[in-house]
Formats: C-alpha cells, sequence, structure tokens
C-alpha cells in the first residue's frame, strides 16, 4: 500500500462517526481552523474539547480491552449509552 493510499484509508476512519467518537469536536475543531484562518489559539477551546474527548474514549477502549471486551471501541448505540450514563453521573455529583 502506498502512503497516499493509506493516508486515504486513514483519513476515512477520521470521518466515519463509527470509528471516530470524536467525530462531532473533529470537525468543530477544523471549522475553527478555517474560519480563523488556522490560527491555532483562537482554536485553542476546541482543541482541548477534543484532546479530552480523545482521552475520554481511549480510556474507555483501555478498560474494555482490560476486561477482554471486543471490539474495543463500543458500538455507536454502546457509546451512546455510556455518554448518558456519564451525563447522569456527571449531574448526580455536581449537585
Amino acid at each position: 500500500m502506498t502512503s497516499s493510499q493509506q493516508n486515504i484509508k486513514s483519513q476515512g476512519k477520521l470521518i466515519n462517526k463509527e470509528t471516530n467518537p470524536c467525530l462531532k469536536e473533529h470537525n468543530l475543531t477544523n471549522n475553527c481552523l478555517v474560519e480563523n484562518n488556522y490560527d491555532k489559539e483562537k482554536c485553542e477551546l476546541y482543541f482541548e474539547n477534543y484532546r479530552n474527548c480523545k482521552q475520554f474514549w481511549l480510556a474507555v477502549q483501555v478498560d474494555r480491552r482490560r476486561k477482554g471486551i471486543t471490539p474495543e471501541m463500543p458500538s455507536l448505540e454502546e457509546r451512546n449509552k455510556i455518554m448518558e450514563e456519564r451525563k447522569r453521573n456527571l449531574s448526580s455529583t455536581s449537585r
């Protein structure tokens, strides 16, 4: 596989919501960069949010790997349930 074919394959993973749980954050970050002439300082909040998303889902993958759960990345339906549970937990701890 050539490097350009590999690049296209990896970009396909980035733009697929099944394989990229942070697609929304990815798109928001890219939109911010375009709107601000690629001034990264103006988009720092978007970058931070994207990093937090990636860290969260990486932790989920590591936990599932340790527990022997496959696939390591939950399905879109499972991710929605995980996020709802996380929101409930966060709202109950902030009261």
